[in-house]
């Protein structure tokens, strides 16, 4: 599993021109995510958990000490299989290590519901469409996890 994680005061995410999913009015992670054929189960449990408590966010004194949990923060989560691209055979990237959406979906839906469990409000694009993802990154702060 890999994910590009924003910090970020705004973020909403369409498809087919119908509003699918947005950060609250307080912000806190636009995430980015990518399923590889050989996640399972324990792995997105062990992601969402990773998520929550990912310490990104500023606190009084100006450093980045706290979680989306502790500044009441929410979740954006976009499913996003480009992710897995494997660009080091030429310039077409090669998509084989993604998991297929039979394995991909319920992972996707695994974090976000874990994220929800760990008491982060989530929401989320549609699996298998193409979006439109709008964001502000506050920081600009990003951060690539793989586990």
């Amino acid at each position: 599993m890999i994910a590009v994680v924003q910090r970020a005061s705004q973020a909403s995410v369409t498809s087919d021109g119908a509003h699918c999913g947005a950060l609250s009015a307080r912000g806190g992670l636009c995430i980015l995510l990518g399923v590889e054929r050989t996640d399972t189960a324990e792995i997105a449990d062990r992601f969402a958990e990773k998520l929550a408590k990912l310490r990104i966010f500023d606190d009084a004194a100006g450093k980045m000490n706290l979680s989306v949990r502790d500044v009441d923060g929410s979740a954006l989560v976009v499913s996003q299989f480009t992710l897995v691209a494997d660009t080091s055979g030429g310039n077409r990237p090669s998509f084989i290590e993604a998991a297929p959406p039979a394995l991909a979906e319920p992972l996707v839906d695994r974090v976000v519901e874990q994220l929800r469990i760990l008491g982060v409000p989530t929401e989320t694009g549609r699996f298998q469409t193409t979006m439109q993802v709008s964001l502000v990154n506050d920081g600009p702060t990003t951060i690539i996890l793989k586990l």
